[in-house]
């Protein structure tokens, strides 16, 4: 009788012991949480919320409702140098104010480590934040400009080195009749503007001690598009009324406008120029004196708008969690 009884004792303790392992088995094999594991397959964990890229401008179709002689706009992506725009990016239309910007760049690298007069850093300051012509005139005399026509048509020693340092290859003087050789009506394409915008704010224009300080100055112009005078006036609208909060709030943005109705085509000449570390947007144009100043900022703004990416507001898209194998 003792071996049957001690052979019945053996069978029951391997049946105990193998209820024990099926619950730490399964477990095992389901990696602790009691589900999936029935067909062999793993629960893989799901990935973090992929977070969006901060808006920026890049290369976008651009529609507007323009009525007039001459439009265009051009896009410099600034961490690759590629340039992109509107079709005719590289014809031409006079800079008027936006040129100060590049005139007190040039006059400033050549000073180099030396301080300007009291008089003419004032000039200087005036020129950026009010577009005042007086101020750009005498930085541009003091930068060794001339206002009278070059032999065989080249440009002035000012606009010869904007060409020569900031790589432009649409800019040339003006011919506007009775003002041959002024720095306002030097003619430039959207993509020589955009080239600009870049050339000063990475120090090539105003060179290594003054790009700063040039730099900020272009963060403060001042004034409404109806804030005008005979000689300055007001030029903080445009492209940067078209940027959203989002994009603003990354860093500072850099503009200089420029604006005149002439009498000789009874046109408004606009030009936009604005930039930050990412980008240079120029936006140009011609229209009927009778549309106002305000119709070319609204259409600056409307160029920069478009060319937002991503849209504000642009719902954050989180992947799917995987399941695991069946």
């Amino acid at each position: 009788m003792r071996p049957r009884v001690t052979l019945v004792l053996a069978i029951v303790a391997v049946l105990i012991g193998g209820v024990m392992l099926v619950p730490a088995a399964y477990a095992k094999f389901s990696d602790g949480d009691g589900v999936g594991g029935l067909g062999g397959g793993e629960q893989v964990p799901a990935p973090a919320p992929t977070a969006p890229a901060p808006p920026t401008l890049a290369d976008a179709p651009v529609s507007v409702n323009f009525k007039g002689e001459f439009f265009s706009w051009a896009l410099m992506d600034r961490e690759t140098g590629t340039v992109t725009g509107a079709e005719n990016m590289n014809q031409t239309s006079s800079t008027e104010s936006m040129l100060k910007a590049w005139i007190v760049a040039d006059y400033l690298r050549q000073l180099g480590d030396k301080q300007p007069s009291a008089g003419l850093k004032k000039a200087a300051i005036l020129a950026i934040r009010d577009s005042d012509d007086d101020g750009a005139n005498a930085v541009y005399r003091a930068a060794g400009g001339s206002y009278r026509p070059q032999p065989g048509g080249k440009p002035d020693p000012v606009i010869a080195r904007a060409i020569q340092i900031c790589g432009l290859t649409d800019t040339k003087p003006g011919d506007v009749p009775d003002y041959k050789g002024w720095w306002s009506f030097t003619e430039m394409s959207p993509r020589d503007a955009a080239r600009l915008g870049d050339c000063i704010a990475d120090g090539r224009a105003a060179g290594p001690k003054w790009t700063k300080w040039l730099l900020s100055e272009m963060t403060k112009v001042a004034g409404s598009v109806n804030k005008q005078g005979a000689r300055s006036g007001g030029g903080r609208w445009g492209i940067i009324d078209g940027l959203p909060a989002t994009i603003k709030s990354q860093g500072p943005v850099h503009m200089k406008n420029g604006w005149t109705q002439l009498a000789y085509d009874g046109n408004w000449h606009v030009s936009c120029l604005a930039f930050t570390d990412k980008w240079s947007l120029a936006v140009m144009m011609r229209y009927p004196g009778r549309s106002g100043l305000p119709y070319g900022a609204k259409m600056c703004a409307a160029v920069a708008t478009q060319l937002v990416t991503p849209l504000p507001g642009a719902a954050l898209k989180v992947p799917q969690q995987p399941v695991g194998k069946l």
